[in-house]
């Protein structure tokens, strides 16, 4: 994280000195340089100061993977909390009382508990507004939300830990695998479609916007946790790519959380 302001402004300058861009694209240059560097100006760090945020999170959780990737992209210091879902700290009496479902993330901002991850991410945005995870575009501010719907209930829910335990258990692991395989494929198939007339960079354009959030997550664990084929989806291959670019996700992925098994 860089705190020195004077870089940031030195670019904006030099920049803009040789060209005639508009104002607007101040604004994108702001979010490229924030983007890239991972670097938020000392007046944006907004939780500078104050009680450090905290987030209960599992390091294999796409629905905590995504706030961790909100957290970065606005600059939050925050606390990680680990919760083991495999040994059932989640279940954990002093746990539900901060989330009576026993579901990660759970985010604590002093005396704020928030539970579900699109809650997080949009009190995160309303009260830390730089960057900005909301086009003005009503219409690609309405993509956002369709895509992210896809995520949230089209597809995340149908792998779920304790769904795919319970296919397990009652049938066997071969179900589990359609189960679970039959649900990427259709959401997938409906992103695919959403997003190839709006694709630019990323999801809905140049910038990094509510659903990237959705998909990066999505489609890490995808491929890496259920071995699904990319091909047949061309623009979310192209956004997952691009996010490889950003630290504020590659820092925010399963593998570099501190509760991560180690690879040694």
């Amino acid at each position: 994280m860089y705190d020195n302001f004077g870089y940031f402004s030195s670019v904006v300058v030099s920049e803009f000195a040789t060209s005639s861009s508009s104002s607007s694209s101040l604004s994108t240059l702001y979010r490229r340089i924030c983007l890239e560097q991972q670097f938020l100006p000392t007046r944006f760090q907004a939780n500078s100061g104050a009680e450090k945020l905290k987030l209960y999170s599992y390091w294999r959780s796409s629905c905590a993977h995504r706030v961790r990737i909100a957290l970065a992209l606005k600059g939050l210091d925050y606390e990680y909390i680990p919760m083991n879902l495999l040994k059932g700290d989640h279940f954990d009496p002093d746990f539900k009382k901060i989330n009576p479902m026993g579901t990660v993330p759970a985010l604590v901002d002093g005396d704020v508990v928030i539970n579900d991850s699109f809650a997080i991410i949009m009190y995160l945005d309303e009260k830390y507004p730089e960057p900005p995870l909301l086009p003005r575009d009503l219409h690609k501010r309405a993509v956002n939300y369709q895509a992210m719907s896809i995520v949230l209930s089209g597809i995340q829910p149908h792998q779920n830990l304790a769904v795919i335990r319970l296919i397990e258990e009652k049938i066997n692991a071969e179900e589990k695998t359609v189960w679970v395989n039959n649900a990427i494929t259709k959401g997938f198939t409906a992103l695919e479609k959403l997003l190839v007339s709006c694709a630019g960079k990323h999801a809905t354009g140049d910038e990094i916007y509510l659903a990237d959030l959705f998909l990066a997550p999505q489609i890490h664990g995808a491929i890496n946790r259920f071995q699904i084929n990319m091909e047949p989806y061309p623009t979310l291959a192209k956004c997952y790519e691009s996010y490889n670019d950003l630290p504020a996700f590659q820092n925010a992925v399963p593998e570099k959380q501190p509760d991560a098994p180690s690879t040694n």
